[in-house]
């Protein structure tokens, strides 16, 4: 049991500058804090991330989520005893009453319910991750295979037209630790080749943490990483992914990537010779969120050979999933807290996609802050696969040492799951 016993929230900065929301939680055992991320390239399905829309901040407080947090929901909860996640999330949700937390603000409601998720931990005395867990029902724990955005390019680089991440996914070691080495050894060496062609300025950073170069053709950079593979010495062990972001580069009619136009049938074609060329497991976002035809033209040519991540489609909404799996479009989910709003309802879209057979990816957003808390969940949820950023930025960062933190002290009994990736081609 849970007592409440004081609730404050606050207005902070995320990783980008911008506004987002902080949560103090006290109970008897102490005060627990969690901060809100906040997404760029947000699907216009995800739960409602409630903004001032005033002069301050260019229209992106989020004062009006905090009030929410210091009046309403302090009101109502301050004083009673939860006894477990499912129950003060349920509470939350009604106390909303909207399908989209439109009435209080998914930022406002999901930094209690992440506060709430560690005051329990703390109440039994366990690791947040293993509460996590038992709120998931596991029994089991995993370290997952990191994710590492290395090269930006879309929008989080300022560019139209264009596919978002290229990201490094070191698969074939024993650890965790070994894994994160491999990936940030790769990612030097690459900033040395990006510094020897094109000068010290296409190694400055992304919002990610990647390198934004000068380079408009996807096929390049992914020929270059390829080379920084090769050249630190992890040629056949790490592997790349795509995260296509394509709703950015579709009017609704057609895809274009520069200047070429594409039809679905047309981009999963390019996308299967992206495949066959250059060490392709997994792509993210491949089709645009509302496009269900071409998710299941995308999932039917490349999802026995690949894996097909669905993230502005799903929004990590559970009912969103189901129309996935009735039109067989994709076979893997982008699982980020703060697109649904509670730490329930993601850990219910995560059963659902493993019930179901598919991989999960638990992931940040571009706009993070210090707070770990999705390592814990990648690791309780026994994920198999998380995605932080590149190996640079404290908030990105701030998750990987988190990460090798839950390893070290586990002592070897905690997996990591480069073993079991589902395609490691």
């Amino acid at each position: 049991m849970v007592k409440i016993t004081a609730l404050k929230a606050m207005q902070i900065l995320d990783s980008r500058g911008n506004p987002t929301v902080s949560c103090a939680l006290s109970t008897p055992k102490g005060i627990f804090v969690s901060m809100v991320p906040s997404g760029a390239s947000t699907g216009t399905h995800e739960a409602l991330e409630l903004r001032d829309n005033a002069k301050e901040y260019a229209g992106k407080g989020v004062l009006k989520a905090v009030s929410n947090v210091n009046s309403i929901i302090a009101k109502s909860v301050v004083g009673k005893d939860f006894f477990s996640q499912r129950e003060l999330d349920d509470f939350l949700l009604k106390l909303d009453g909207t399908e989209n937390k439109s009435k209080l603000g998914a930022n406002a409601i999901l930094g209690l319910s992440m506060s709430f998720a560690r005051a329990l931990a703390s109440e039994n005395n366990i690791e947040l991750y293993e509460s996590l867990g038992n709120s998931a029902g596991k029994k089991s724990f995993s370290l997952p295979v990191p994710q590492l955005n290395v090269l930006n390019g879309g929008k989080h680089a300022g560019k139209e037209n264009d596919i978002q991440e290229h990201m490094l996914f070191p698969i074939k070691f024993s650890s965790f630790a070994e894994a994160i080495r491999a990936g940030a050894e790769t990612y030097h060496v690459l900033k040395g080749m990006l510094k020897k062609k094109f000068g010290a300025q296409a190694t400055l950073l992304g919002d990610e943490g990647g390198f934004v170069p000068p380079m408009d053709s996807v096929e390049q950079r992914l020929e270059l990483m390829l080379s920084a593979i090769k050249e630190a010495g992890y040629e056949g062990k790490i592997k790349i992914g795509l995260d296509c972001a394509s709703s950015e580069f579709f009017d609704g009619k057609k895809y274009s990537i520069g200047s070429k136009p594409f039809s679905a049938a047309e981009l999963s074609d390019f996308y299967a010779s992206l495949v066959d060329s250059y060490e392709i497991v997994s792509i993210e976002d491949g089709m645009a969120e509302d496009d269900w035809n071409g998710w299941a033209e995308l999932t039917k040519k490349l999802g026995k050979k690949i894996q097909i991540v669905g993230d502005d489609n799903l929004v990590t909404n559970t009912g969103r999933i189901k129309t996935a799996l009735e039109k067989k479009a994709c076979n893997s989910l982008l699982l980020k807290v703060n697109q649904i709003g509670t730490v329930s309802e993601s850990i219910w879209a995560s059963r659902l996609a493993e019930k179901n057979g598919w991989s999960i990816v638990v992931s940040h957003r571009s706009g993070e802050t210090e707070d770990a808390f999705i390592a814990d969940l990648a690791v309780g949820l026994a994920s198999g696969q998380s995605k932080f950023g590149a190996p640079a930025r404290s908030e990105r960062v701030a998750k990987y040492n988190r990460l090798l933190a839950i390893e070290g002290h586990a002592s070897g009994k905690i997996p990591f799951s480069g073993k079991s990736f589902p395609f490691s081609k």
